[in-house]
């Protein structure tokens, strides 16, 4: 199994931290033994050990990443299938092409209760498993490559693309959420994914143009 870490671009994949390969290469030396036990279930596996395991692939990631032991997280038995990131069209911002687009500011974290960064024009998007920043903006929070998590992400059109995914937090309405970023090497749009929206009331009023939060 080709390292996905190898697929990203050369200068990203140079700082990826050597244990995330590490990780990852022992991961699939035993994964074998994890189908019976973890088939279809998230987990977060380093040193050789399951560090964190369960159905929601954004708690999984925060559990394992507050292992500090730089994990390898997967879902077992659906390794290849990548994070998919959908388009949702609503009528919102008028001057988008076709169907207008709702859009929502949001405060991205590196660490809960301390300063970020807010982004605006960021795409609430119930069709994507995760969210979203291209590279540029995850450059501007200063995510550090060696800490991302190499995985996988496809657009609505199929195919797959290498990704690092970052732990942070998104805060809407005075809330710090667990976020589950994607770092986009290609594209440019911003999507809050269901990793956060899940954990919201969300109110799309689209006959006014209006996105309203925890209503």
């Amino acid at each position: 199994m080709k390292s996905i870490a190898d697929q990203l671009p050369p200068e990203i994949a140079r700082q990826i931290h050597p244990d995330r390969r590490k990780n990852e290469a022992a991961y699939w030396a035993v994964r074998d033994q994890l189908l019976d036990p973890y088939r279809g279930q998230w987990i977060g596996f380093a040193d050789g050990v399951v560090v964190a395991s369960g159905s929601s692939p954004v708690a999984v990631f925060h559990a394992a990443e507050a292992s500090g032991r730089h994990p390898f997280i997967i879902c077992v038995g659906r390794e290849e299938e990548p994070c998919r990131i959908r388009r949702v069209a609503w009528p919102y911002d008028a001057s988008y092409p076709g169907e207008a687009l709702p859009l929502i500011s949001v405060e991205f974290r590196q660490a809960s209760g301390s300063p970020g960064v807010v982004l605006d024009r960021v795409i609430p998007d119930t069709g994507a498993d995760a969210s979203v920043l291209p590279w540029v903006d995850c450059q501007l929070l200063h995510l550090d490559p060696s800490l991302g998590v190499q995985g996988l992400i496809s657009g609505v059109a199929g195919g797959s693309a290498a990704t690092l995914a970052f732990r942070i937090w998104a805060r809407l309405d005075g809330q710090d959420y667990p976020c589950r970023l994607q770092a986009d090497f290609v594209g440019g749009e911003r999507i809050l994914g269901r990793d956060v929206l899940n954990r919201l009331e969300i109110l799309f009023r689209g006959p006014v143009g209006e996105v309203v939060v925890n209503p």
